[in-house]
């Protein structure tokens, strides 16, 4: 007997709070601030500050046969990660014995 009771007050009060439930959060979207995006990690868009051509221009010493040299290169680091060494002056040191 009981069980015949509460089974229509059950559906009576589903029924009354289901399209108040519903309305209230289209409502809530309506008012809703815009979305803020957080970015957690390194920055994506400084990426593409790195893919162009950097160069460098270092000396070295090197040893070619008997003498040594200082050579003046220029180092080309291009956007695929390859790099292009060229010298660009070689003066000769001394002798190495």
């Amino acid at each position: 007997m009981k069980i015949l009771l509460m089974l229509p007050l059950l559906l009576g009060t589903a029924v009354v709070f289901v399209p108040a439930a519903n309305a209230s959060t289209t409502a809530a979207t309506a008012v809703e601030a815009p979305q803020i995006r957080v970015q957690i990690g390194r920055n994506r868009n400084r990426n593409r500050l790195n893919r162009r051509t950097r160069v460098v221009t270092r000396t070295r010493i090197t040893r070619i046969g008997r003498y040594r040299y200082r050579e003046t290169i220029r180092i080309t680091y291009l956007p695929n990660g390859r790099t292009q060494t060229s010298v660009l002056s070689r003066v000769r040191l001394g002798r190495n014995w």
